[in-house]
């Protein structure tokens, strides 16, 4: 089966209410095996492709995920567009519990993670000026104002690496830079899902203030895991809503991220690089 819209469930959302005639697809990459099998079919009247971030039953840690594995394995889908939802921490007061954030920027505060397909031969820098899809950004705020979720578009998304929290010294100091919410996923997909030219949007949806308020420590695993839930009933509502308004063609640059992107002479990237890829940058090899 094939599908032009990805939904990747974060925390708390393993699974996608509302598909009709879906199928479970296990799908082999050159970079190993996605966290789950894909759960492909039709929401919305629109066929979509919905993968669990860190597998079902959360097996899997922000640190351990083969992020190449999960977009590659989009692309091979047909997927042109990525919806990501992702449990976040708010770093403004303004930013509630059971809020959505629709971010437009991020900062990276990973170690060690691969965020590139390209190497072994070939050198390709994209544009990521602007991370997260403007066009797709717009279709979910909407989606979000018209199931009555209080949601905010525009801010930055720190993305840590984890899995263990930020310190209260690191809260504070991500507060100053003025970074709007906290998370651990999201801005490695955003590189490699530009790379692979998908359109790719986060829905930050913020279940705790992160530990520089002084509330944080009345709030209890069971208050997140709560949290959690109710954000996961909000998601499916907010995604269908998304799904369904989707413009059939896209008018952002997002599908021709790698025209201008690859430095490497043609003839002399490896043959097998060449065929590693042939996905992603065949078309610029013809």
């Amino acid at each position: 089966m094939q599908a032009k819209i990805g939904i990747i469930g974060g925390s708390g959302l393993y699974s996608m209410p509302g598909f009709q005639a879906h199928e479970e697809v296990g799908i082999d990459t050159p970079f190993g095996r996605p966290s789950d099998s894909f759960i492909v079919g039709k929401l919305a009247g629109k066929d979509v492709a919905f993968l669990t971030r860190h597998g079902r039953g959360h097996r899997i840690s922000p640190s351990e995920l083969n992020f190449r594995a999960n977009i590659y394995a989009m692309k091979s889908l047909g997927v042109e567009r990525i919806v990501s939802l992702s449990a976040v921490g708010s770093l403004k007061e303004e930013h509630k519990p059971l809020d959505f954030v629709v971010p437009d920027q991020f900062v990276d505060r990973t170690r060690g993670r691969i965020s590139t397909f390209f190497g072994d031969g070939i050198v390709a820098h994209i544009s990521f000026a602007d991370p997260l899809c403007g066009q797709m950004s717009a279709v979910v705020h909407e989606a979000c104002g018209r199931v009555g979720v209080r949601v905010k578009r525009g801010g930055t998304y720190l993305c840590m690496e984890g899995p263990a929290f930020s310190t209260r010294a690191e809260s504070q100091l991500y507060r100053s830079w003025g970074m709007d919410v906290i998370g651990m996923t999201n801005l490695t997909e955003a590189k490699l899902a530009r790379e692979a030219e998908i359109c790719y949007v986060t829905i930050a949806m913020v279940t705790d203030y992160d530990c520089w308020h002084e509330e944080h420590d009345s709030v209890t695993v069971s208050d997140i895991v709560a949290n959690l839930n109710l954000n996961a009933e909000h998601a499916c509502a907010v995604v269908a809503a998304a799904v369904e308004a989707m413009p059939a063609e896209r008018t952002c640059k997002c599908g021709a991220a790698l025209a201008h992107a690859i430095m490497t002479d043609r003839a002399l990237v490896p043959e097998t690089t060449r065929k590693k890829l042939d996905l992603l940058i065949g078309k610029y090899f013809v």
